[in-house]
């Protein structure tokens, strides 16, 4: 230990004994004496984590029992035991803040720690235990193993929370605290995608609104009034429309009347809308509404459209895929919500938030959420919560802002574990090919969550319902159903590999698990080409439940780095969209074929046709199956 840092306590816990009254010039002299009897390297290394309210219970109580029943440490103190400065920490009360991502420059010149994603296998509807799991090998990593950590998840859906599912904050004596903070309103993050979406669908319907009221002349007169020195200009916003119309005058008094109808109607086709309004509730009775049909709305034309989970918005994969305030405002200004009319001047090209003239209003409502919100494990550790696209539609991952921040944090020794939502097949999946392409980083270790349960469920056991109790099959040893499923976990085992990532399975352990069923499944995992397996009880222990599983994942990361951090995309970006989807259902899902309706064909050829041809695949389809089929196991 360092003489001039070290407290009495911490001097006493390695053998020196100081009364905790002794005098700082009474225990330096203490030190040095009891230095003399013990080898540096005898000495264990201090943990800087570590919450001193929390501690291990039997039986473990409800979650939100445990939860209240530790004392979180104030955020402040989180956020100096990581490295933050002070102007970095946006304080939200005494146990949350945001950080500001500028502390990824002031970090530029640090080395990134070792990256780490944990997904899991196809799961049933109860979850099996991917964000615990990811939460109890940090808590191994960070209080048990002295290594320097941080956690990366998302934010839950307030619809989950108040569904049958529940929270996201992890479980038992693997959480994030306090938990009613982290399941409900956070920073405000969702809430601030909310106004944003729905901000840009009002703009939808009163431009259609206007342009079905007005001529070319009235709608340009109005979209470019004159300023206070009786003097017209574009705005910003403006030119980049005149640029993507090929339009190069300037001065908007010497536009031609066909330029100036082409500038000022979108022409919106209502049939190819795809923005809906959004509300981060389960309220299934506005999936589908009629808008339009108010009395001071009779000119226009009533439309029906629905409502959407807010989490499922564009801008919230916007946000979790944004490396910048820069780049979070031109990924607002791309996205598409609709098509011109095919007859019309514009042809059927796409229409954009940046057509509509709110990518500049959506990124001031945003320009909080950009920054990830601090928070802590019931163990001290740190965690950032960040962004929170479900991976069943969207890509399923946390921020790029948040790794990229902890990275830099955790050092070059040190671990940044994210989480992909839901099976490897879809969260893990679309993190390599998705999120990696955008940020540049490939991560040293791969972590694969499986349950006993769940695999007897794909061996052929009963169907599992939420809110139902479990057939005896799952509560009983049953070698053969679990013979079976273990195909589900070493396809995903063997996926890893086709990216060259390492991959240590966690067997989230249960209570009805047998010792037989456990070494069945780790013994499967190594068949399939796993580094390592490990049996982990974090639920039930905390960070030393997790430890062994910890301990696999830095000798991954060490033989990663190792061998130069090799890494490979599925697919290039260059190969046309059907070869890319092609490519994900053949080689992740175990596909024979493709086939595609007349409507998907039509849709292609239509984005490739407006140069989206060179993006990556996002799949929507089930979690609880490889396949398209949810029953299918």
């Amino acid at each position: 230990p360092d003489p001039s840092t070290t407290s009495a306590a911490e001097l006493n816990s390695v053998g020196v004994e100081i009364s905790p009254a002794t005098t700082d010039r009474a225990a330096l002299s203490s030190l040095r004496r009891g230095l003399r009897r013990f080898s540096t390297r005898s000495l264990p290394t201090m943990s800087k984590y570590g919450n001193p309210t929390f501690q291990i219970l039997d039986p473990v109580p409800s979650d939100i029992e445990v939860s209240q029943g530790i004392t979180p440490l104030p955020i402040s103190e989180v956020g100096e035991r990581i490295g933050l400065l002070g102007d970095e920490l946006i304080p939200y009360g005494k146990t949350m803040a945001k950080v500001d991502i500028k502390v990824i420059d002031r970090l530029k010149d640090t080395p990134d720690g070792n990256y780490v994603v944990v997904t899991g296998i196809n799961p049933t509807p109860l979850g099996e235990g991917k964000s615990t799991t990811t939460i109890g090998v940090c808590q191994a990593l960070g209080a048990h193993l002295n290594k320097s950590v941080f956690t990366c998840i998302r934010q839950p859906s307030q619809g989950p929370t108040f569904g049958i599912k529940g929270g996201a904050a992890g479980g038992g004596m693997s959480q994030v605290v306090p938990m009613e903070d982290f399941n409900l309103h956070l920073t405000g993050d969702i809430h601030a995608i909310t106004a944003a979406n729905n901000l840009c669908a009002a703009a939808i319907d009163t431009r259609m609104f206007h342009e079905g009221t007005q001529t070319d002349e009235q709608l340009y007169k109005r979209l470019v009034p004159a300023g206070k020195d009786g003097v017209k200009r574009f705005n910003p916003t403006q030119i980049k429309r005149l640029e993507k119309l090929g339009i190069e005058e300037r001065d908007p008094e010497a536009l031609s009347p066909e330029d100036r109808g082409r500038f000022a109607r979108l022409d919106i086709d209502p049939t190819t809308i795809t923005w809906q309004r959004v509300l981060d509730t389960c309220d299934r009775h506005l999936r589908g509404v009629t808008v339009g049909t108010g009395p001071k709305e009779s000119k226009g034309t009533p439309r029906n459209t629905g409502f959407d989970i807010t989490v499922a918005s564009e801008i919230m994969a916007v946000l979790a895929l944004t490396t910048s305030l820069e780049d979070m405002r031109d990924r607002l200004g791309r996205m598409v919500v609709a098509r011109a009319r095919p007859d019309g001047r514009h042809a059927g090209a796409p229409v954009t938030a940046e057509d509509l003239g709110v990518a500049g209003a959506l990124c001031v409502l945003m320009r909080d959420a950009i920054h990830p919100t601090l928070m802590q494990t019931a163990e001290g550790t740190p965690v950032m919560v960040h962004a929170g696209p479900f991976a069943n539609i969207a890509h399923g991952n946390s921020s790029i802002v948040a790794d990229k921040v902890a990275l830099k944090l955790v050092g070059e020794d040190g671990y940044c574990v994210t989480e992909a939502g839901f099976g490897a097949d879809i969260g893990g999946e679309k993190f390599f090919n998705i999120k990696c392409r955008y940020s540049g980083l490939t991560p040293q270790c791969a972590v694969l969550v499986a349950t006993v349960r769940a695999l007897k469920m794909h061996g052929g056991g009963p169907p599992v319902s939420a809110g139902k109790p479990l057939a005896k099959e799952y509560k009983q040893e049953n070698l053969e159903l679990l013979r079976e499923g273990v195909a589900n976990m070493q396809h995903q085992i063997r996926n890893f590999n086709k990216f060259g990532v390492k991959c240590v399975v966690a067997v989230n352990n249960f209570v009805t698990d047998t010792e037989a069923e456990l070494t069945l499944v780790k013994d499967a995992a190594l068949e399939a080409g796993a580094f390592a397996a490990a049996t982990a009880s974090h639920w039930a222990k905390g960070g030393a439940g997790a430890v062994e599983l910890g301990e696999h994942v830095i000798a991954a990361c060490a033989a990663t780095r190792a061998e130069g951090n090799p890494f490979n995309f599925l697919y290039p970006l260059q190969l046309p969209i059907k070869e890319k989807t092609a490519a994900i259902c053949m080689q992740i899902y175990g596909a024979e074929e493709v086939l595609y309706s007349e409507v998907a064909e039509e849709r292609i050829a239509a984005y490739e046709a407006a140069g989206f041809g060179d993006l990556p695949i996002c799949i929507a389809k089930t979690q609880y199956s490889l396949s398209c089929d949810a029953a299918l196991k």
